[in-house]
């Protein structure tokens, strides 16, 4: 079964969506057909326990199934991690500049965040490092939101061995490593170590599942044990559609590598059609630029407004001046690139240059 060509844009007048990382690929058909099959069993609860998503992937990855954990999204597991995991009496900590939903948690939860900074416009993980013997619990994005751009091995290394030395949980937000090139460091390289690890991963993104909201982690058995305690107050979270589409997207690998090879050579394209018009983007290897503008917020609102286009402001995450934009469709991509050089123009016949890059 062949991934075909992305759909054709929508005509002008109609939405853009390059603004959540949504695949333009979609799903894979046996994704869909074991969905539609999961419907006709609405009358009934789905399985409390997520056993058979949990299975697959704990199959696909090597791992025991205790090391798994399935939930309503990635986001969900950043809730039950803040609720659930490390030293509560600790503010946790995160780098500044990233997804925000790790601050709001934390906060929310009543266990306070601290951001240390970005280091130019990449996680500052020396910082982060140095700052786990105070905190309960740090998160950091890998591949980072919104840059693109992914930690170094020496990088991880540096943070994983922290963890051990200071028992304080490191949670990792993997949802785009599936689109990173072999060999990209993630926590499945680091579980052997002892150090309270937690991956958080995605169907939404490579997998094209964003609508049927389900993710989840692996890691440290103790630290998913505690993860599945905390579930337990809201059993039913994951829904019998999302379930089965999980299990069948698992298994039909081919669509996932077409995807990635897809996605890669598009990225690419749009880079060196960013570059034709004098724009650079950042480092990155997910399925969007962070390109610099000189007033994203403004950019963001001009795009909607006037062209209807959906793009990120990343002030948004605390990194002003760049937009996040999916790798969507071809033409989706060449309206934006003609209404970018309406809203933000280029000075001089170059893009500005990114910052600590």
């Amino acid at each position: 079964m062949t991934v075909a060509a992305p759909p054709p844009a929508a005509p002008p007048g109609l939405v853009a969506r390059l603004h959540l990382s949504e695949s333009p690929y979609g799903p894979s058909p046996l994704a869909l057909a074991a969905a539609h099959e999961a419907v006709d069993a609405t009358g009934t609860y789905p399985d409390p326990t997520r056993s058979a998503p949990a299975r697959a992937v704990a199959d696909l990855l090597g791992v025991a199934a205790e090391q798994v954990v399935v939930a309503n999204g990635s986001d969900e597991l950043v809730l039950l991690s803040a609720l659930a995991l490390g030293e509560a009496s600790r503010p946790g900590v995160t780098t500044a500049g990233t997804f925000p939903g790790y601050r709001i948690c934390l906060e929310n939860v009543r266990r306070g965040c601290r951001e240390v900074p970005l280091a130019g416009t990449r996680p500052g993980t020396a910082a982060l490092a140095d700052a786990l013997g105070d905190a309960g619990i740090a998160y950091v994005c890998n591949p980072h939101n919104p840059t693109g751009g992914a930690l170094t091995r020496a990088e991880f290394d540096r943070l994983v061995e922290r963890s051990a030395a200071t028992g304080t949980p490191l949670v990792v937000d993997e949802a785009y490593l599936d689109f990173a090139p072999p060999g990209t460091p993630g926590v499945l390289d680091y579980l052997d170590t002892g150090a309270p690890v937690v991956a958080l991963r995605t169907f939404s993104k490579a997998h094209g599942l964003a609508g049927l909201r389900i993710g989840y982690a692996v890691g440290e058995a103790g630290a998913i044990a505690r993860l599945r305690a905390v579930q337990g107050t809201m059993p039913f979270s994951v829904n019998r559609a999302a379930q089965a589409a999980a299990v069948a997207s698992l298994a039909d690998r081919g669509h996932l590598d077409r995807v990635r090879r897809a996605n890669a050579a598009a990225r690419e394209e749009f880079r060196a059609a960013l570059a034709a018009r004098g724009r650079r983007a950042l480092p990155s290897v997910t399925n969007f630029l962070a390109v610099p503008v000189e007033d994203s917020a403004t950019a963001e609102l001009l795009l909607e407004r006037d062209h209807g286009i959906l793009v990120r402001d990343a002030g948004r995450f605390g990194l002003p001046a760049h937009l996040r934009i999916s790798v969507g469709r071809p033409g989706e991509l060449a309206r934006l690139l003609d209404a970018l050089d309406v809203v933000a123009p280029v000075r001089g016949g170059r893009g500005p240059a990114p910052s600590g890059t």
